[in-house]
């Protein structure tokens, strides 16, 4: 399955970059390797990898710099920041320089192994890049672009992560727990009021008049449902 598919690996520590490459390379992953910013930018736009793991914090330029320099070059493929701390989690989440995911560490090497594989039935089987239709409006999930009337909306990660859950499950009612888990993930230490002002902002950006959603709708009492018929 995993026909070349290639991974760039950002990461300046060097013990860490040794232990993911080897473990990507069992798995059939080809791994070319950058320790610092400048390099890893060459890297990228030279060979387009498929995915590329970067570390937040990198000598020279951080890995929030070289994610928005790729992008802005025409990099679209899926990007996953690795970050030490949950703060820097907030930082990716609140500017959108085009991250498609993350994974803070320590991080178990299977967990991160079964993401790159997800990712790739995902993203990668279907030639193109992953795109879901909709009313006048188009989801680029990876690289978290809302296209509406051809103007282009940036989503942020939960935002990004919420949308695609809810066009993977159109016209079905999805409880707020469920959300939660497939959002945040099982560790998640966040409550309905938090997923409740994601909605809202995600709203904003999806319906003609936010506050009587046509798509995105309440469910009193359960949660949420993306009506859309074609």
């Amino acid at each position: 399955m995993n026909k070349e598919i290639k991974i760039a690996l950002v990461e300046d520590d060097e013990n860490l970059r040794f232990l993911v490459a080897e473990r990507l390379q069992t798995e059939g992953y080809k791994v070319l390797e950058a320790d610092n910013g400048e390099d890893a930018e060459a890297m990228i736009l030279a060979e387009q990898p498929d995915i590329v793991l970067l570390d937040w914090m990198l000598p020279g330029k951080t890995g929030s710099e070289v994610c928005g320099n790729i992008r802005e070059q025409g990099y679209d493929k899926l990007v996953i920041m690795m970050t030490a701390k949950a703060q820097d989690v907030d930082k990716i989440e609140a500017y959108n320089f085009g991250v498609s995911d993350y994974i803070t560490k320590p991080f178990n090497m299977d967990v991160l192994v079964a993401m790159i594989d997800n990712k790739i039935k995902f993203s990668l089987n279907s030639e193109k890049a992953e795109s879901y239709k909709f009313a006048n409006m188009e989801h680029l999930p990876n690289t978290h672009l809302l296209i509406r009337d051809s103007r282009k909306i940036e989503l942020t990660i939960l935002e990004n992560r919420i949308l695609l859950y809810f066009l993977k499950n159109k016209n079905k009612v999805i409880n707020r727990e469920e959300l939660m888990m497939e959002v945040w993930g099982y560790n998640a230490d966040v409550n309905t009021r938090t997923l409740d002002m994601h909605i809202v902002r995600l709203r904003k950006k999806i319906e003609t008049n936010a506050d009587s959603p046509q798509y995105l709708q309440t469910v009193r009492g359960i949660g949420y449902k993306f009506v859309y018929n074609q």
